[in-house]
């Protein structure tokens, strides 16, 4: 496992983290051989997983529980990250937030405590005020952003400070390159990045749209006329599909698997600090730590982002990629 300085901290984290949002889901994995949730977690960390994220969001607050149970015993060698939800982000609700998700946890304090999605601008001064109080009591030690644009950074900055900004990226959205993607830099935050694998597709776990389960068809890639779609546009499957293709066809002929190739080519990216990873079972979890000490080189590199060129293009700036462009939430 490689580790990298997250921002300005000290904390030295995993390429690779595990990612709570679904843990112990049966009904986001599908049926197959599960692992239970505390198995997987141990398995991560015997592998050198270091870094686990969640959010109050997340099942409700189960995800928390779920993760706080089968971190008992670990603590100590881990680094908790979960987020406040935009309910929540005003002056007397963030610390209450906050307290509900040690308690759920079962642990005194969090690593990094991160704004879900951007908020009311007018309240950013006092949300961060309170943000600093959390840290000074020793409940919070570093604070990060999720989902925030270049135009949200400059305004948060503004008025607080981050040291991390967890974003939606990887091979077939490539939209935070644009502008998201420099503006970390510019600050020196660190990057986690989420849904690396495109929940699925980016596993070659399915050759056409009718098989792609529909609540995984809710981003900007598909028909935005289909039930639970909230963009109304008519999407891009069919160069979304062709990218996938030519990704599979190129990972087949390097005799790499197509989910390790991805992934390894998101960890190298510029600005990139870890690849927040969900897993079904030990089993995928194990396979897919592979990319963590694979270089696969600039070569590799360059071609992949041939690949996937035309539907950056077609997908374009914006970095929701629920919402069109009239209606994103990131900006």
């Amino acid at each position: 496992m490689r580790y990298r300085k997250l921002g300005s901290t000290n904390l030295e984290v995993s390429v690779i983290s595990f990612g709570a949002w679904q843990i112990g889901d049966p009904d986001f994995w599908g049926p197959g051989d599960e692992s239970t949730p505390e198995d997987v977690v141990a398995a991560a960390v015997d592998a050198g997983i270091n870094l686990f994220d969640t959010a109050e969001l997340y099942g409700d607050g189960n995800s928390e529980i779920v993760l706080g149970k089968a971190l008992q015993g670990k603590r100590d060698n881990v680094y908790i990250a979960s987020k406040v939800s935009t309910d929540h982000c005003a002056p007397g609700e963030v610390r209450k937030a906050c307290e509900n998700s040690l308690q759920r946890l079962g642990t005194t304090w969090l690593d990094l405590y991160q704004i879900h999605w951007p908020f009311d601008r007018a309240l950013y001064e006092d949300v961060h005020a309170e943000l600093e109080k959390l840290k000074t009591e020793g409940k919070v030690r570093h604070v990060g952003v999720s989902n925030f644009g270049a135009c949200d950074l400059d305004a948060w900055m503004k008025t607080g400070s981050a040291v991390s900004n967890q974003i939606g990226y990887n091979m077939l959205f490539r939209a935070p390159e644009y502008e998201m993607l420099p503006a970390c830099r510019e600050y020196g935050l660190g990057v986690l990045t989420y849904m690396p694998l495109m929940q699925g597709l980016l596993a070659g776990r399915y050759a056409s749209i009718g098989e792609i389960p529909m609540p995984r068809r809710r981003t900007r890639h598909f028909d935005g006329t289909r039930e639970g779609t909230r963009h109304g546009k008519s999407g891009h499957e069919e160069v979304l599909m062709d990218t996938v293709e030519d990704l599979f066809d190129f990972a087949d002929a390097v005799g790499i698997s197509m989910s390790v190739l991805c992934l390894s080519w998101l960890i190298a990216q510029p600005g990139v600090t870890s690849v927040i990873l969900g897993s079904r079972n030990t089993e995928q979890l194990l396979t897919n730590l592979q990319a963590a000490d694979l270089d696969i080189g600039p070569a590799a590199i360059a071609q992949l982002n041939e690949f996937t060129f035309p539907l950056k293009v077609a997908m374009g700036d914006n970095c929701d990629m629920w919402e069109s462009d009239e209606n994103r939430r990131i900006h």
